[in-house]
């Protein structure tokens, strides 16, 4: 049985403690976790998919932004347009390490583009991308860039009871038009930075504000209990933006991107969490040692 689970993962301890992990919270122990309150959240950038060069959201923005400057070239002195049109560097390496302030730039402006929308056409907007979009340097969809190994750990989990949920600085409804179709989670579970709607003459829009404050660091617990009204049981992160929703879990998982053949190895952005995984008995997955495969 445990070998047909987590079927990409190599043996060793990363598997044994997520496998004893979900074994204690559904069998009668001091571990044992009541069926209601088995929430888990995952971050996505990352954690469920690749984030370098830049988190894939970003590659649907920008070629939005580059329309939009094309028309209204004023737009160009103002950031993140700004940034896009000089290649900006320091700012592309604030967004890979998704630095809060960098991120609610781009999010602020990423509401703008799009308000007046429907959620449909919103919807058909990032549709067509997933279909017609490929990474540069792996040549496929976005959508074939999640990690096969994590998608076992969500089907583990669902089996015993678990429900699942995505938590990302990213945007919610961007997550949501793939989400079940990639991940098997429902839209309701996606929980993510996202744009205020309003409903007026029998039509619902965005509109040009975000709704509450980013979902990065302290916002990661916080709209997890405003949206569950409870705090995970399990949670697996990569980074230092998810340090906080690491911390409120009873299990933290951390994924290590340590692997430059098969996909990146890099630590920026993520020094601390590792830090704090080593320092609170967290649960390192080594992609290169821990994963067979990747996608």
């Amino acid at each position: 049985m445990t070998e047909q689970v987590l079927a990409s993962w190599n043996q060793g301890p990363a598997r044994r403690a997520v496998l004893d992990y979900v074994h204690g919270a559904t069998t009668p122990s001091e571990a044992f976790v009541e069926p209601a309150d088995r929430i888990a959240t995952f971050d996505n950038d990352g954690t469920l998919w690749v984030e370098q060069p830049l988190p894939p959201q970003f590659d649907f923005v920008f070629r939005a932004w580059e329309q939009e400057v094309k028309a209204d070239p004023s737009l160009a002195a103002r950031q993140p347009y700004k940034a896009l049109v000089e290649r900006d560097q320091d700012f592309f390496e604030g967004l890979a390490t998704q630095e809060p302030e960098v991120v609610g730039t781009l999010l602020e402006a990423f509401a703008r583009s799009w308000a007046g929308t429907t959620p449909e056409e919103f919807d058909s907007r990032v549709r067509e991308w997933t279909r017609t979009v490929r990474d540069a340097r792996f040549g496929v969809p976005y959508v074939e860039l999640v990690y096969r190994p994590m998608l076992e750990l969500l089907d583990l989990l669902r089996a015993n009871g678990f429900r699942v949920f995505v938590c990302s600085g990213g945007g919610r409804d961007f997550m949501r038009v793939f989400a079940e179709d990639t991940w098997v989670i429902p839209k309701e579970n996606v929980i993510g930075s996202a744009a205020a709607y309003t409903y007026a003459g029998d039509r619902l829009v965005r509109s040009r504000e975000l709704l509450g404050g980013l979902d990065l660091g302290a916002g990661k617990p916080e709209h997890i209990f405003a949206h569950t009204g409870r705090l995970p049981a399990f949670a697996g992160g990569n980074a230092d933006v998810d340090i906080e929703m690491l911390r409120s879990a009873a299990f933290a998982l951390l994924v290590r991107h340590d692997d430059d053949r098969r996909e990146y190895a890099y630590t920026k952005g993520a020094e601390t969490s590792l830090a704090t995984a080593e320092r609170l008995g967290w649960t390192v997955v080594s992609m290169k040692s821990d994963w067979a495969t990747l996608f």
